[in-house]
């Protein structure tokens, strides 16, 4: 009580432990006799996110978990979103795709788009498609670049030498990324969802981490807006797995 007097303190934040126990009991009982306002941070939370109700039993508080992934109106419900959005954005942006191909073409020989095998929905491949950003042979000359991943384990350079001048305008906009509104139209991928990763990268999650299957990968989803490689793998799979958790 001392220390929060001195502190002026107005909030305590408990967040226990393996070992908590009767210790955190003590603690919220003498912040709430301190007169302190007092949240409790749930370690569970990390396993079933947000989406809890609570229950009754007999006058004992209970925090009810859904089940996990999505129910069937609640896919028709995203996937009526995906449609109708998409339809939407590829009419609106025909003239932005059309240029883009063309500035493709005129930079560098080889193909508009790059096809890539991704990992989708309960792990089924499928080809996503993007704006071809790198020279032709790009692939073959991945051994060359290795010392520059800046996603271990997975691969991703942000200034990459084999990216093309369009390319790399392309890509500081994410450009790129817009025929894969084909990939959302034809349902191998949504608008909103996990990463789809290739099959090397795939390889590495086992266990609960693939539930990230459970819903369609998304174009852009929380991962990329949190930071993208900047968030490391571990915390990646946890945030897919919220999304998928926490879904309304």
């Amino acid at each position: 009580d001392a220390l929060l007097e001195r502190h002026e303190i107005e909030r305590v934040v408990v967040a226990p432990t393996a070992h908590g126990g009767e210790d955190v009991v003590d603690v919220i009982r003498l912040a709430k006799a301190c007169g302190v306002r007092v949240a409790v941070l749930p370690r569970m939370l990390d396993v079933i996110g947000t989406a809890v109700e609570f229950d009754d039993l007999g006058g004992q508080l209970l925090l009810g978990v859904r089940g996990f992934g999505l129910s069937p109106s609640s896919r028709f419900l995203k996937r009526s979103f995906d449609t109708l959005v998409t339809t939407g954005m590829l009419l609106v942006l025909a003239p932005v795709l059309l240029a883009i191909a063309l500035a493709i073409k005129i930079d560098s020989r080889g193909p508009i788009l790059f096809r890539q095998t991704r990992v989708g929905r309960h792990g089924r491949e499928f080809q996503m498609l993007k704006f071809r950003t790198m020279v032709c042979g790009a692939d073959e000359r991945k051994h060359e670049v290795l010392d520059l991943n800046q996603a271990g384990p997975m691969f991703k350079i942000v200034d990459d030498p084999r990216t093309t001048r369009v390319g790399r305008f392309l890509r500081r906009r994410s450009l790129d990324e817009l025929p894969q509104l084909f990939n959302v139209l034809s349902g191998d991928m949504s608008l909103v969802g996990p990463r789809p990763l290739i099959r090397d990268e795939d390889r590495l999650f086992s266990g609960w981490q693939r539930l990230r299957h459970e819903v369609a990968p998304g174009i852009t989803g929380p991962w990329q807006i949190l930071g993208s490689s900047r968030v490391p793998m571990s915390d990646m799979v946890t945030i897919d797995y919220l999304y998928c958790a926490n879904w309304s």
